[in-house]
């Protein structure tokens, strides 16, 4: 059996049965599995050997949240491994011209960050996700504290693309949105596996920051 690093959010997984699906799952769900699609990593509690995933359809409608059997993991590719991935689709879309823009600027960050969303599930699987009008979604891994001040500086850097960049950052406690931690708010939305939490901090615990 092969072994896979540990698995996080936004992470790309291949291998969920359509088999395991429930049975009132809608039809569209089993045919995107037939077609080898991956599904994504959602944040939720679960069983220790079974993974919240959520599988996408053609449509953006189209989104099914179900739980995937850690031992059927076939293959698994994680947002920073689609940095330096190289498109062969006929269209250039706005979120990977924005892609290209903005690694510079992400990578003297210094820290890890990759590519979520569309543009993370069409590079790393070939199915076709994006479109004119689509967004380009990044997580910047920050296990510290990464200021308010530093992120108001970043959204200013990135507002210069040719799209729409939204960035999540991924904090030890769960995901928080880039702009949202930029702004005057004193809370901010943090994502996390027990579900959406307003804090103060996202980086210190919900216990201690109670």
């Amino acid at each position: 059996m092969k072994r896979f690093g540990a698995v996080q959010p936004h992470d790309l997984l291949w291998g969920l049965p359509a088999r395991a699906l429930p049975a009132d799952a809608p039809l569209w769900v089993a045919d995107a599995l037939g077609l080898g699609q991956p599904v994504v990593v959602r944040r939720a509690l679960v069983a220790a050997d079974q993974i919240a995933v959520g599988v996408r359809g053609q449509q953006r409608e189209q989104r099914y949240a179900t739980l995937m059997n850690r031992v059927d993991i076939q293959h698994q590719i994680s947002p920073e491994q689609l940095i330096a991935a190289e498109f062969e689709g006929d269209h250039d879309w706005p979120a990977l011209k924005a892609l290209k823009q903005i690694k510079p600027v992400m990578d003297d960050l210094g820290l890890v960050w990759g590519v979520s969303g569309s543009a993370g599930f069409e590079l790393a699987s070939g199915f076709s996700a994006l479109h004119a009008g689509s967004d380009l979604d990044l997580i910047l891994r920050t296990p510290q504290l990464f200021s308010r001040n530093h992120s108001a500086q970043l959204v200013a850097q990135l507002e210069y693309a040719v799209c729409r960049i939204d960035v999540q950052l991924q904090t030890p406690n769960g995901g928080v949105a880039l702009r949202e931690w930029a702004g005057t708010a004193h809370q901010v939305l943090l994502k996390t596996d027990h579900g959406v939490r307003l804090i103060d901090n996202p980086w210190l615990s919900i216990e201690q920051a109670a």
